[in-house]
């Protein structure tokens, strides 16, 4: 298995060499050569594993170059009772990803039972360790630089906090996450991990981490990885709980399942898309997008045209405010038939703040042999969608999922069952969750008071110079 770049301009490379990676040099993302396939009688004999076994089966077809027994020593470590448990029991936490069954078609995922109670952990967590592990193996140290809306800065850090090799710079946009995400990040005291809190929204901050993934120069001397979204090995461990999902949720293995999945950076609904190239019968990929729904007109219209800064909304489901969804370049990709080319030349618009539209053939494509819809949610939509799955149900949903319930209404068939994917817990999510129910939401034990942990922070203006000049104070070369 060896993986190039959507834009054409990078040797194949193994998984190992564009693990520690972000952008590809020549700014695009990298993405296998081609997908494996499982046929219908492979899909059968998975469908009993167990999530380590199941994870070893999937993520072993993209990876080669690490010996069988050490990538399945990882994944054993990785996901555990003990890692996903969040008071459960042993039992329950067994199962990693259960679900959560609404009515005979209609379930919700859960993905947000690791450290920091989203769905970010079932990749992260897998990371971390197979970061330390090609370090190791090497010699090498990497100095993480991400963005985070919110979910993905927690789980990098509780997932790299004390790696030997590994340090990490945490961009996130300055007053613009719930109290409960700040405090997850920004009381962490381990000395590998740096918060830097800058001025502006998620797009400044993923704009600064594109800008040092593209000095080369700088990239290579400072030793630059990325874990955001863009990070393939992110990618492929979420792979993994699509495939679980549709094993439990299908009454026979070959019936089609829909999923719903909120979606910001188009990383989680992106893996979704892969398990259905590698065979995975899934019939429709819903995307759910809150007032920043650019991805929603994309879907709906065939025009990605994303916005400005200023046009970017704060909203009460923060970790999809965002405008430009890096990972949607994976996608086009396959959508124009892998040519490198034009999907460089597509992405160039993009990076010139022109955007693009799809051709007509390229659009029915979309829908209909890719299986997209989209739904966009406002504030009072996800005030109501809470309400509704409380008192129908009794079943507690944070704001972003909330977003996944309207989508899943809007396109639901009553003949095909629909799985919800979990975004985080709604004890990340206290004030919103008050407005909806009047009460406050369960924090699992262990979290009481953590708002009012001392926390160490840096406050920075939204400038790729600046983070640079203090990116360079702080790493040893």
């Amino acid at each position: 298995m060896r993986y190039i770049s959507t834009r054409g301009g990078m040797a194949p490379q193994a998984f190992s060499d564009i693990l520690l990676g972000g952008l590809a040099p020549d700014g695009g993302l990298s993405i296998p050569e081609t997908y494996p396939q499982f046929d219908l009688a492979q899909l059968q004999a998975l469908a009993g594993l167990n999530y380590r076994d199941l994870a070893f089966a999937v993520i072993s077809r993209f990876v080669d170059d690490i010996p069988a027994a050490d990538l399945k020593a990882l994944i054993d470590k990785t996901y555990t009772p003990a890692v996903y448990c969040n008071g459960r029991s042993k039992a329950q936490s067994e199962h990693i990803t259960p679900l959560i069954k609404l009515d005979n078609t209609l379930f919700i995922q859960e993905l947000s039972n690791g450290p920091t109670l989203a769905f970010k952990d079932m990749a992260m967590q897998l990371l971390g360790n197979l970061f330390e592990y090609v370090l190791n193996q090497r010699g090498e140290q990497v100095n993480i630089v991400g963005a985070t809306s919110g979910d993905t800065g927690s789980a990098a850090e509780y997932a790299m906090r004390g790696k030997h090799g590994v340090n990490v710079f945490m961009l996130s946009p300055y007053g613009k996450m719930s109290p409960f995400q700040r405090a997850q990040m920004f009381s962490l005291q381990d000395a590998n991990i740096f918060n830097l809190s800058v001025k502006g929204f998620f797009d400044a901050c993923q704009d600064i981490v594109k800008a040092i993934n593209n000095d080369a120069a700088f990239k290579a001397q400072y030793k630059i990885g990325a874990v955001n979204s863009i990070n393939w090995g992110r990618i492929v461990a979420q792979v993994v709980y699509y495939f679980k999902g549709y094993f439990s949720a299908a009454k026979t293995v070959g019936d089609p399942v829909d999923f719903v999945v909120p979606s910001g950076n188009f990383g989680n609904i992106c893996a979704g898309h892969i398990a259905r190239q590698m065979g995975l019968p899934i019939r429709r990929l819903i995307v759910a997008t809150n007032e920043n729904d650019v991805l929603d007109e994309f879907f709906k219209t065939g025009g990605y045209f994303p916005r400005g800064v200023d046009k970017t909304y704060e909203t009460t489901s923060p970790s999809m405010d965002i405008s430009k969804a890096s990972n949607l370049e994976r996608f086009v990709f396959d959508l124009v038939g892998r040519d490198s080319n034009k999907l460089a030349e597509l992405w160039r618009s993009v990076d010139k703040g022109e955007g693009f539209k799809l051709s007509e053939s390229e659009f029915a494509l979309l829908h209909d042999t890719y299986g997209f819809r989209s739904e966009a949610s406002t504030h009072a939509d996800r005030i109501a969608s809470i309400r509704e799955v409380f008192d129908k149900y009794g079943v507690q949903i944070d704001p972003h999922t909330a977003d996944g319930y309207k989508a899943a209404k809007a396109h639901r068939d009553s003949n095909v069952v629909t799985v919800i994917m979990e975004t985080a817990l709604p004890a990340k999510f206290e004030d919103t969750m008050r407005e909806a129910l009047g009460i406050n939401p369960a924090r699992p034990a262990g979290l009481a008071g953590l708002e009012q942990l001392p926390q160490r922070f840096d406050a920075l203006e939204a400038d790729a110079e600046a983070i640079k000049a203090y990116l360079r104070e702080r790493i040893a070369v």
